[in-house]
């Protein structure tokens, strides 16, 4: 097993991105009322996160045929460290209502790509 502040410093020494973020994959953990008690309040949250930066993504996932919704989300938080992502994680009111719980893991992006369109007569943008 390697350290992952070493494995850190390797990816970057090779030319990865080495981008450091946060997963956390939420599941429910009450009963679905409480978690549809809980929804307006996680939005809320979610959309705060958003707009300071500290949430990258954050979405439902289907169970393994991708047919139906199982309950889980994955979340995946913008912060400084581990310990500042789990309270990220701890405030969000799903958490902290006990509505869902959550697993927190160190995610390093090295590849990959975003595409982006800006339409600049139509000031719209495109994300794919």
């Amino acid at each position: 097993m390697v350290a992952w502040a070493d494995y850190k410093k390797e990816a970057k020494g090779r030319g990865a991105l080495a981008l450091e973020l946060y997963v956390a994959q939420s599941s429910p953990a009450g009963a679905p009322e409480d978690v549809k008690a809980a929804l307006s309040d996680h939005l809320a949250y979610q959309a705060q996160l958003e707009a300071a930066g500290n949430l990258a993504f954050a979405g439902p996932m289907s169970d393994e045929t991708g047919d139906h919704m199982q309950g889980m989300g994955l979340i995946i938080y913008r912060a400084d460290s581990l310990e500042a992502a789990r309270a990220l994680a701890e405030a969000d009111p799903m958490h902290k209502s006990g509505a869902r719980s959550f697993t927190l893991r160190r995610w390093m992006i090295n590849e990959g790509s975003i595409n982006l369109t800006a339409g600049l007569s139509t000031k719209t943008v495109t994300l794919t």
